[in-house]
């Protein structure tokens, strides 16, 4: 077959097959302006309030598809008010810390220091309420590089500072503790009330306060499915602590949940890119467009958890000495390589169908997910084969990893079968019940920062 007719035959393909490559490339560049200052904005978390405030992910991605932008600002200021609620619900929590680690049987001295922490920890949970809820807010709208330039800025700023309250000033944890950085908050506010956000802030309104029922409904359901995921890991160290020779065996399961908590920062960043592709595209009434943007997110951050599941185990002998010195704690961590490598596997894509279920609302189904994957299956095997079978570590790791493969092929199955037309039906349904006319937000109760 001469050159010609072959051409002809295969044109279709190839031009199909380019098609496709353009697709995907034009997918990975919207979902990695989205991952990547996602990324270093996640090297702090805060459990509660962002699980919390990932419903304004939901809520503000889909007002943007839908184009709904004046009802963006209202949301965020709804969001400020249910998170600061929560934070001062949870003022006990850090007020009593040290009490509430003595009845759980925790040693006197670790509840001390405990105790002394969580006080300082007070200003940096008010500080959250207001990063996590901005920078949600700034993402969904696709303001992404701010949020990454800031982020940089407030790092730098934090290291700094932190240098000099440690090290020069000799503070110690009371130094590190009271820098909250609130430089990170302090230039989102600037940016958005002065004025680089006109279509989505237009100033403070009365109608921030209609409508928070199904916020807080939707907000708490977002704070139970990323807890239950989030406590998991402090559940597990926790079980670790009642073990013999706890020392090391904290230790290195601890410096082995470091490792993987610093590795998962890049999936959590595809968890934003994932909820803000999902909601915009499902809020814009685009079916197709939510599930390629599924799938080339996953693969994306399947890719990354090979890579560097491989290359954990390529130099296990070594990722231990960045955390200790002791050679019998890198002796344990090297033990464990297997396990890390595996746990980096598998969180490269539970996190993308977290994200996906936020960005489609499903909060409320994922944290029944969660409950039955991690604390009905994952924790009860640990246990077992823990402190039963005598495995120790390993066993109490093996019973988190069992608890994490289910969650994943749970919520792939239900990506699987969902009817995205179906969800496109829902978010619409969603938006256009808490819509407000534009015309509102230009009335003597609206009062512009």
């Amino acid at each position: 077959m001469d050159n010609t007719m072959e051409d002809k035959l295969l044109g279709p393909k190839k031009e199909c097959l380019m098609d496709l490559k353009g697709r995907v490339w034009i997918e990975s560049k919207k979902l990695w302006s989205v991952a990547t200052p996602a990324i270093i904005t996640r090297l702090t978390s805060f459990g509660i309030l962002l699980g919390m405030s990932s419903a304004l992910e939901t809520l503000c991605g889909q007002a943007f598809g839908a184009q709904h932008y004046h009802m963006m600002g209202i949301y965020l200021q709804r969001s400020w008010l249910v998170l600061f609620s929560g934070a001062t619900i949870l003022l006990p929590v850090f007020i009593f810390t040290s009490p509430i680690l003595r009845l759980i049987g925790q040693e006197e001295e670790l509840s001390a220091v405990a105790g002394n922490i969580s006080i300082w920890f007070i200003p940096i949970m008010y500080y959250f309420v207001f990063t996590f809820t901005m920078q949600m807010y700034l993402q969904a709208q696709r303001k992404n590089m701010i949020i990454g330039w800031l982020s940089c800025a407030s790092f730098v700023v934090h290291l700094t500072l932190s240098w000099l309250f440690v090290y020069k000033l000799t503070l110690g944890t009371l130094g590190a503790m009271i820098i909250s950085t609130w430089s990170m908050v302090i230039g989102e506010l600037i940016y958005v009330f002065g004025g680089w956000c006109p279509e989505t802030w237009r100033g403070f309104s009365k109608h921030a306060f209609d409508d928070i029922w199904p916020v807080v409904k939707l907000s708490v359901s977002s704070g139970v499915m990323l807890c239950l995921e989030l406590w998991y890991n402090a559940v597990l160290v926790l079980l670790a602590g009642y073990m013999k020779n706890a020392t090391i065996a904290i230790s290195a399961f601890s410096i082995c949940l470091n490792i993987t908590a610093w590795e998962f920062m890049i999936p959590l960043g595809f968890l934003s890119g994932a909820c803000v592709r999902v909601a915009n595209e499902l809020g814009s009434g685009n079916a197709e467009a939510a599930k390629f943007a599924i799938k080339v997110n996953l693969s994306t951050s399947l890719s990354l958890g090979v890579l560097f599941s491989v290359l954990f185990l390529v130099f296990r002998h070594v990722l231990s000495y960045a955390f200790t010195s002791s050679t019998e704690v890198a002796r344990a961590v090297s033990s464990l390589s297997i396990l890390l490598s595996l746990s980096v596997l598998l969180n490269s894509v539970q996190p993308v169908l977290s994200g996906v279920a936020i960005g489609a609302g499903w909060q409320s189904v994922v944290a029944y997910v969660n409950l039955g994957c991690y604390y009905i299956v994952g924790i009860p095997i640990g246990v077992l084969l823990g402190y039963v079978a005598k495995l120790d570590v390993k066993g109490i790791w093996i019973g988190m990893m069992c608890g994490v493969a289910l969650q994943t092929l749970v919520l792939l199955w239900i990506t699987w079968k969902t009817d995205w037309d179906a969800q496109v039906e829902k978010a619409s349904q969603r938006l256009n019940r808490w819509f407000l006319a534009p015309s509102h937000e230009n009335d003597e109760n609206t009062c512009h920062a």
